[in-house]
């Protein structure tokens, strides 16, 4: 049995809705992230390296982080059956093991014509912004 597909379709959406999610980073992130990816960057994975550095400890991949994106785009807004087109990413501060990432995406256009959706994203640590950027999504409608 296949579960019901749920989300929003093009004509739902609406200048301003927007979703959030939280993620407290764990030590299994940053190995799991690493062996999926094969980044194996010892910023994220060996802490006697990383605190050689100026962020003086093991950071999270900047691409963990933008992951959220991903999930807030394909779970909740707009949900299941969006396709990403792009995403630009600006990354303003390092993410360590133990922060909590607040992700937000909001509408900020809709393009009609083309059935796209402009999406402002951002993440968070402790009220500090350590991500921003903007996705492009197609969105199918009703009768798709």
């Amino acid at each position: 049995m296949t579960a019901q597909i749920s989300g929003y379709r093009f004509e739902d959406l609406q200048i301003g809705m927007n979703e959030n999610l939280s993620h407290t980073v764990a030590e299994s992130d940053l190995t799991g992230f690493a062996e999926i990816s094969g980044d194996d960057n010892p910023i994220h994975l060996d802490e006697a390296y990383a605190q050689t550095t100026p962020f003086g400890g093991r950071i999270a991949h900047g691409m963990f982080t933008a992951s959220l994106f991903s999930a807030l785009l394909g779970t909740r807004l707009p949900g299941p059956g969006a396709v990403y087109m792009s995403q630009t990413l600006f990354f303003r501060a390092p993410v360590f093991v133990g922060s909590t990432i607040k992700a937000r995406v909001e509408v900020v256009e809709l393009i009609e014509e083309k059935q796209r959706a402009r999406l402002r994203c951002e993440c968070q640590v402790d009220g500090e912004l350590v991500l921003e950027g903007e996705a492009l999504v197609y969105v199918p409608r009703r009768d798709q």
